[in-house]
């Protein structure tokens, strides 16, 4: 039998520069889809998209090749961030590094895993995401950890009327005549009541039971564009206006996606200009 002697190599431990150094690029690596959102949000307040293209949607899509829905999700996203780094920094007295997080500190790795805590108020989050983590044994938690811990929460909570002001709802007419000629339209969100919501829809106000209700579960950013589109249309109609541009925007008034395309912008646009909105 030959006998294989193996060299033994040691490998030098990391030095205090180096552990350093690899803390901060762990965390570059984690907080990537929180970077990317901010730089979003960022994007579209300042409207530096403005000198190539005529909408923020229409830049994402040509720049980076994201859909509308997935940018709002990296916004949301890291706004969800935000309040679990400053609700975890403001219950705990360790140093914070040059990111603004605690080395102790398990942060979401993806959009996916902050996304159910949308559905809580600011306040919760940071909670919500510590629940999360401690379901994980001390992990980053997956999407399906955080739902479910969401989902307790919400239940502990529950009231009747889950609806909150600003959220976006579909009107279901069937087996109320008082909501005739509204079914399949959207609505916005503007009182609560306790077995009722007031909605406002293009032409005005309703007050809409709990059964004829369903809510888009938009996110909300989604939820404030829908309300501007909302004022926009309001401030266009008019019972005087012709048969036909009332059918335009008739049909705005029921869409079932939170934006306007770019013809349905630009028809818009023209409408408002003149009525001289």
């Amino acid at each position: 039998m030959a006998t294989i002697t193996v060299a033994a190599i040691e490998v030098p431990e990391l030095t205090e520069e180096e552990q350093r150094d690899r803390l901060h690029l762990e965390r570059r690596v984690e907080r990537a889809f929180f970077e990317a959102g901010k730089a979003l949000a960022e994007l579209r307040d300042r409207r530096l998209y403005r000198s190539t293209h005529s909408t923020f949607e229409e830049y994402c899509n040509d720049r980076f090749s994201y859909t509308h829905r997935h940018v709002n999700y990296l916004i949301a996203g890291s706004k969800i961030v935000d309040n679990i780094i400053m609700g975890t920094n403001s219950s705990q007295n360790e140093k914070a590094d040059e990111m603004g997080t605690n080395s102790s500190q398990i942060l979401p790795t993806s959009e996916v895993q902050v996304r159910p805590l949308a559905k809580l108020e600011p306040q919760q989050q940071p909670e919500a995401w510590q629940q999360a983590v401690e379901k994980a044994e001390g992990k980053v938690p997956s999407g399906r950890i955080v739902k479910d811990v969401v989902q307790q929460i919400m239940e502990r909570t529950k009231v009747p009327n889950t609806y909150q002001i600003g959220e976006v709802c579909q009107i279901l007419a069937k087996d109320n005549p008082e909501l005739r000629g509204k079914g399949g339209c959207w609505g916005i969100v503007n009182h609560v009541g306790e077995f009722s919501c007031t909605v406002k829809t293009w032409d005005g106000e309703y007050t809409v039971g709990l059964q004829h209700l369903k809510s888009y579960n938009y996110l909300p950013a989604e939820c404030e564009q829908m309300q501007v589109i909302c004022d926009r249309i309001s401030r266009v109609y008019s019972d005087s206006l012709e048969e036909t541009v009332k059918s335009l925007l008739q049909s705005l008034g029921k869409l079932n996606r939170p934006y306007l395309t770019e013809l349905e912008e630009k028809l818009l646009s023209l409408l408002e200009s003149e009525v001289k909105v």
